[in-house]
């Protein structure tokens, strides 16, 4: 194989860069909030796993995702976030 094509199969660094923060519409019950900044979490975390190799939800354990969560800079995930991961890689065909 040439180096080109050896290069563009190299797993790509994480992006370290703060995600831009628009503000959630008022007035809604305080679960809606949760559950909608849980399922960003998951995510960010789920694309961050895909971007580092990981496409198969056993190969996702909540200590691989935790180590994720602090590469990129966000808080550790608890383990209802982590089962969430997993389900977006498995759902993520």
């Amino acid at each position: 194989m040439t180096a080109a094509v050896l290069a563009s199969h190299a797993p790509k660094q994480l992006s370290l860069q703060p995600l831009r923060k628009v503000p959630l519409p008022a007035g809604r019950p305080r679960m809606w909030y949760e559950t909608h900044n849980r399922r960003l979490k998951a995510m960010r975390l789920a694309i961050a796993l895909l971007d580092t190799g990981v496409y198969r939800p056993e190969q996702a354990p909540n200590r691989k995702i935790r180590t994720t969560a602090a590469l990129i800079g966000v808080h550790p995930p608890s383990d209802t976030t982590c089962r969430m991961v997993r389900a977006l890689i498995r759902d993520g065909r």
